[in-house]
C-alpha cells in the first residue's frame, strides 16, 4: 500500500512540475506583458523600467529559476495590475466560484448517476431512450448556449429570474443549473455504459444461475464494478472545481476565478494567471490521487499490480 500510495505521490509532483513549466514557457512567449500594460505608445524609457522592475529582461531560464524558488517559498508573485499578492486576488474569487460549482456538482451526481443506472437496468425500454437522448443533447449542447437559452427563457421571457450578477441566491439558480445539466448528462452516459458492461459479464450470469436475486446481484456485483469508470469522470468533475465555470462565469458575469483568469489573461497579468493555473492543477492533480486511491479500495488488485511495479 505504502508502495501505491508513493507511486501517485511522485506522479502527481511531477505533473505539479510540468504543468508550472508549461505555464512558464508559454505565458513568456505569448507576447510583452509590459506592451499591453503600459501601451505600445508609453516611452520606451518607461517600458524599460517596467521591464527591469518586474524581471523581464532577464533571460528565460533565469526567470524561470527565479520563479520556481519563489513557488517553493509560498510565493506566487503580485499582479503588474495593483501590484496586490496574485494568491490574494485568487482567494477573493474561489468562494464565489465554490458557490456554483458545489451546487453544480450535486445536480451532476443526484441527477447523472441515478439516471445512468436506471436507465441500465430498464434497457431499451422508453424510459432508457428517453434518458439516453437527454443525456446527448445535454452532452452536445455547448454552456454558453444553454446558458444563453436559459437567461432567454426564464430572465426575458418569463422574468423570473435575474440573467447576471451575485446580489442574492437567486443569481446562482441559472449559472447552477446550466452548470449542473452537462455534467449530468456525461455521468449519465457514463455510467450506463458502465452498468451495461458490468451486467453482461460471467460473474453476474454465474450469481443469478445460483439463485442470487437479481436486486441482490446487482446491489452487491454490478454497482461496485460499475462504480469504477463513473469514479473516473465525477474525480475530474471535481478537481475542475475551480476551472469549471470559466464559460459560465462570463455569460453570467459572475465574479469567479474563472472570469478573473480571462481578464487577467487579456492582461497579460503573468502572476494571476500561474496563480489559476497552479491551482487548479493542484486541485485537478489531488482529486486524481484521491481517484487512484479509490481504484486501490474499489478493485484491490489494482493496488497489489502497482506494487509490484
Amino acid at each position: 500500500m505504502l508502495r501505491f500510495l508513493g507511486t501517485r505521490l511522485a506522479r502527481a509532483l511531477l505533473t505539479l512540475v510540468l504543468v508550472v513549466t508549461f505555464a512558464f514557457v508559454v505565458l513568456r512567449l505569448s507576447g510583452d506583458p509590459a506592451l499591453l500594460i503600459m501601451s505600445a505608445d508609453a516611452p520606451p524609457e518607461a517600458i524599460a523600467a517596467f521591464r527591469r522592475a518586474w524581471g523581464l529582461d532577464d533571460p528565460l531560464w533565469v526567470q524561470y529559476l527565479r520563479y520556481f524558488g519563489a513557488i517553493l517559498h509560498g510565493d506566487l508573485g503580485q499582479s503588474m495590475r495593483d501590484g496586490r499578492g496574485a494568491i490574494e486576488l485568487v482567494a477573493e474569487r474561489v468562494p464565489a466560484t465554490l458557490a456554483l460549482t458545489l451546487p453544480a456538482l450535486l445536480i451532476k451526481i443526484g441527477l447523472g448517476i441515478p439516471a445512468g443506472v436506471y436507465a441500465a437496468l430498464h434497457r431499451n425500454s422508453w424510459i432508457d431512450r428517453g434518458v439516453m437522448f437527454l443525456a446527448v443533447a445535454g452532452f452536445t449542447v455547448p454552456s454558453f448556449v444553454l446558458g444563453l437559452l436559459l437567461v432567454l427563457l426564464f430572465a426575458v421571457q418569463l422574468g423570473w429570474l435575474p440573467s447576471g450578477g451575485q446580489e442574492s441566491w437567486r443569481h446562482a439558480v441559472l449559472p447552477v443549473i446550466t452548470l449542473g445539466m452537462g455534467g449530468a448528462a456525461v455521468l449519465a452516459r457514463f455510467t450506463r455504459s458502465a452498468m451495461l458492461e458490468v451486467l453482461g459479464q460471467p460473474y453476474m450470469r454465474t450469481a443469478l444461475a445460483k439463485g442470487v436475486p437479481w436486486h441482490v446481484a446487482v446491489r452487491r456485483h454490478a454497482l461496485p464494478n460499475a462504480a469504477i469508470p463513473t469514479v473516473t469522470i465525477v474525480g475530474f468533475m471535481v478537481g475542475s472545481l475551480l476551472a469549471g465555470a470559466v464559460v459560465v462565469e462570463s455569460v453570467f458575469s459572475w465574479p469567479g476565478v474563472g472570469r478573473l483568469l480571462v481578464v487577467a489573461v487579456s492582461n497579460r497579468d503573468l502572476a494571476v494567471v500561474q496563480c489559476i493555473l497552479l491551482l487548479v492543477a493542484a486541485t485537478m492533480v489531488t482529486a486524481n490521487l484521491v481517484v487512484d486511491l479509490l481504484y486501490g479500495v474499489l478493485d484491490p488488485r489494482l493496488r497489489i499490480s502497482a506494487g509490484r511495479t
